[in-house]
């Protein structure tokens, strides 16, 4: 598997039961904390691994920091964070490189392993399945707030608590529960990443967008004007693949299309299933709700109702 679709990972057989999934994933600071950062960036890029139904292993550190003005201090609680979450997650990490540059990013590259006929794709959702969504939008508002220094420290510790939560649970369960299709909803927003999953099976998304969930106070900080200018150029981009006559406004939208770090995992599961994973979810203490579901194709890859 390699980019066509535009999976969360490429996959490599290396034999008829294993396969190689391999991703990397870089971010900028999304929060003021040095050792609460390295742990998002972990979380968000073991994420990948995980939609695609795979376990990481191994894990190699990117690093981008600009010694000349930042002390060593706040790179020793980067790497710290990070493997505090590798560790979490049983992944080995096996070495890494950095790059003294004038911005600041951190980021990992990482393999996981699968058996090449459990892999779970993000382009195989089918007709009839239902949508689960297993974070609440609203990381890149919330992120905003924070560089703006209007965010309310609920929301900051409700956002940081949602990007260090790793997708391990949800995908294990989804894999159990056998998903039909799968991806994590990141920097493209879940209309973004829906889109996708919709265009590469041939199908058409309705999402229904009182059922979708949103971290409290982010309402309110759109309604300040704490919108990354990411979420814009997402709404500019995949808007054209919305059903124009089905949607609210564009305001009403806008959480769509912002940019997530560390989201959730969007899954399709037949009906069934689909109950089966929200009645394990409950009892487990994963988070899930029901958002949508998939249709034959229609006129256009997207419906909001």
């Amino acid at each position: 598997m390699g980019p066509e679709t535009s999976d969360d990972a490429g996959v490599y057989r290396i034999g008829p039961d294993c396969a190689l999934v391999e991703t990397a994933d870089i971010i900028t600071p999304l929060v003021d904390d040095p050792f609460s950062f390295g742990r998002i960036a972990a979380a968000n890029a073991v994420s990948d691994v995980y939609a695609m139904g795979a376990r990481p292993v191994t894990a190699m550190n990117l690093v981008f920091f600009p010694a000349c003005s930042v002390p060593a201090e706040v790179l020793r609680e980067i790497l710290a964070g990070g493997q505090s979450v590798l560790q979490e997650c049983g992944v080995c990490l096996v070495g890494g490189h950095t790059v003294e540059d004038d911005e600041l990013k951190y980021g990992l590259s990482v393999t996981g392993l699968v058996e090449p006929d459990r892999i779970v794709r993000n382009s195989t959702a089918r007709p009839g399945d239902l949508l689960i969504l297993t974070k609440p939008l609203g990381t890149g508002i919330i992120s905003t707030a924070i560089k703006g220094e209007m965010a309310p420290h609920n929301a900051v510790a409700e956002a940081i608590g949602w990007m260090t939560t790793l997708n391990r649970a949800a995908a294990e369960l989804m894999c159990r529960c056998n998903a039909g299709a799968a991806t994590d909803v990141t920097g493209f927003g879940l209309i973004g990443h829906a889109s996708e999953m919709a265009r590469g099976a041939g199908v058409t998304i309705r999402l229904d967008l009182s059922s979708i969930p949103l971290m409290p106070g982010v309402v309110d900080l759109m309604s300040d004007g704490m919108v990354p200018a990411g979420c814009y150029r997402n709404r500019d981009y995949y808007l054209p693949f919305v059903h124009p006559t089905m949607f609210p406004d564009d305001t009403a939208l806008l959480p769509l299309f912002d940019p997530q770090t560390s989201g959730g995992l969007l899954i399709a599961l037949s009906e069934d299933d689909a109950g089966h994973f929200l009645a394990e979810a409950g009892s487990q203490g994963i988070f899930a709700r029901q958002i949508g579901k998939v249709l034959k194709f229609q006129t256009h890859s997207l419906e909001v109702v």
